[in-house]
Formats: C-alpha cells, sequence, structure tokens
C-alpha cells in the first residue's frame, strides 16, 4: 500500500518561500511510469495541479505557476518536494502531494493522496 505524507510549516509570510515535502512509503518515487504531483485547494475552490516530477526525475510545472514553483525529489530518502516562491495569501490552500501513472494529467486521476496539509500565507 502506498503511502504519501506531506510536511512543512503551516504559516508562511507573504514575499517568502513556501517549502513542502512529500514522504513516500509502500513504493519508490523511481518506479516506472509514475508521477508524483503536487496539488492545492484555496478556500472555498476546487483543485489546482501544480506541477509534478516523472519517475525520471523531470519536472513539469502548471504554466500559471510556473515561474515561481519548483520541484526535486531526493530519492535516497524517497521524498520530493516543492518550493513555491514569492507567496501572496492567495497562495494560501491545503496542499496535496499525489501519484500518478502514465502521462502527466492535469485534471484528475491519482490513485494515491496525501492527507493533505494547510499552508496560511499570512503576516
Amino acid at each position: 500500500q502506498v503511502q504519501l505524507q506531506e510536511s512543512g510549516p503551516g504559516l508562511v509570510k507573504p514575499s517568502q518561500m513556501l517549502s513542502l515535502t512529500c514522504t513516500v512509503s509502500g513504493g519508490s518515487i523511481t518506479t516506472s511510469y509514475y508521477t508524483w504531483n503536487w496539488i492545492r485547494q484555496p478556500p472555498g475552490k476546487g483543485l489546482e495541479w501544480m506541477g509534478a516530477i516523472v519517475y525520471d526525475g523531470n519536472p513539469y510545472y502548471s504554466p500559471s505557476l510556473k515561474s515561481r514553483t519548483s520541484i526535486s525529489r531526493d530519492t535516497s530518502k524517497n521524498q520530493f518536494s516543492l518550493q513555491l516562491t514569492s507567496v501572496t495569501p492567495e497562495d494560501t490552500a491545503v496542499y496535496y502531494c499525489a501519484r500518478g501513472s502514465g502521462t502527466i494529467a492535469t485534471n484528475g486521476g491519482w490513485d494515491y493522496w496525501g492527507q493533505g496539509t494547510q499552508v496560511t500565507v499570512s503576516s
């Protein structure tokens, strides 16, 4: 059974960088052909795909967030991470990591999810 767990600070100040890590157990992040995704849900809004890192280490980003987003991985720890720079209160959301398979999916099809972590951007 694959399990994902997000970790990181719950409060970030405006203009600073948001950093989250997803720890994966029960499966390797280097196994073909899985994708490892970051998704967020702002209060009162739908899910927004932010980006992913593929089993081979290549990252993919949402065009709307690409200039502020970086996704990386640590294969020794079976973790992948999200960095979002220059945050504003509009980045307040529940942030999820999730597994996908095959091609990059931006609107669904993820089969395993973390429980989500609330991140609030406020001074």
